[in-house]
């Protein structure tokens, strides 16, 4: 069974200016809690996200424990559009889309995840009780630094 987190936000900017933030890799851990310990291992090939773009990192969702994530930018449309899939880390199924469109007086970002856990009913009970839960939070904090970087 696949799960589902839909976020949406308004930002005080122009499309450029949050294309530029929101789709650079190298802004990730910046808009990531800090207890998550967010550390990109790879070359990144360039400041710009390009389909094919392979990101290597680390994090720590849970107890501190650091797990290796691989994601792949499978899809990009400049200023409109990137899709980020997981290719190796803790979900069976990762997919990640993130949308910005132009509206009066700034940007919508419109994020759209589904997700599965590993591990079958064993993986229903832990999204129930804490996955869920925690990636809510991990978009509430990134909401609130976008606040902070966009709309003070």
């Amino acid at each position: 069974m696949l799960h589902t987190l839909e976020t949406k936000q308004f930002i005080k900017s122009d499309i450029k200016t949050a294309w530029e933030f929101l789709s650079s890799p190298k802004n990730l851990a910046t808009i990531t809690p800090e207890y998550m310990g967010f550390e990109i291992l790879n070359n990144l090939h360039g400041d710009k996200m390009y389909a094919g773009q392979i990101i290597e990192y680390y994090v720590k969702p849970i107890l501190g424990i650091k797990l290796h994530w691989v994601t792949e930018i499978t899809h990009v449309k400049q200023n409109e559009f990137f899709v980020d899939e997981q290719r190796f880390g803790p979900y069976s199924f990762w997919h990640h889309k993130h949308f910005l469109k132009e509206v009066n007086g700034g940007v919508e970002m419109h994020d759209i995840i589904h997700y599965k856990l590993p591990f079958g009913v064993f993986g229903k009970i832990g999204n129930a009780l804490f996955v869920k839960k925690q990636l809510k939070e991990v978009f509430d904090y990134r909401y609130k630094k976008i606040e902070i970087l966009f709309n003070n």
